[in-house]
């Protein structure tokens, strides 16, 4: 992030890291080979990083999209909230994991439509339900199921939502630095 923290926190380390804040930090080593800067400053609450990770999975695993879709969502609400860091680690996971076509990743970082008809759905609903908090439009709401979504995935972006309000909050808090491994990806 560019900007200076608005509170003090260390960044937290395997080593540092209070009692189940720890064993969480260590837990994202072994997953990710490394601990990202983020969860660093989460786990000065363990509640908060803990939260973080369940909300976060429970998304991947259960939210009821794809991994493109998944990508599209997070970048959405990170791009409402104006997360820099998110923006970076979100747009490499976009590229290199999860699929999601250069073309549609360049108008997510642009802040235009998508090409992709169904995704730019997805992504106009996500930002509706950030930027209107849980409360869009019974035409917005329409438009989505109309482009091919559900129910239950309405819910699904409540679950991202809740996991990218942990996230992007400490990173504006702390002004989190984005990581290496993400820094051909910052967005300033």
């Amino acid at each position: 992030m560019s900007r200076d923290p608005l509170i003090k926190i260390d960044k937290q380390t395997t080593d540092t890291a209070p009692g189940e804040a720890g064993q969480l930090l260590a837990q994202a080593e072994a997953n990710l080979g490394f601990v990202p800067n983020m969860y660093g400053y989460m786990a000065n609450h363990p509640g908060i990083l803990s939260g973080y990770m369940q909300a976060y999975e429970q998304f991947r695993s259960n939210g009821g999209f794809t991994p493109p879709e998944q990508e599209v969502i997070f970048l959405s609400i990170s791009s409402v909230n104006g997360c820099s860091y998110c923006m970076a680690a979100h747009s490499m996971l976009a590229d290199k994991k999860s699929g999601v076509p250069a073309d549609v990743l360049e108008a997510l970082r642009a802040g235009k439509a998508l090409p992709d008809r169904k995704l730019d759905s997805l992504a106009r609903f996500t930002r509706s339900m950030v930027e209107n908090r849980g409360a869009p439009s019974p035409e917005e709401v329409r438009a989505f199921l109309d482009a091919g979504y559900t129910e239950a995935q309405v819910l699904g972006i409540i679950l991202a939502i809740s996991a990218k309000t942990y996230s992007n909050y400490v990173n504006h808090l702390a002004a989190t630095p984005v990581d290496d491994v993400f820094a051909s990806y910052r967005v300033d």
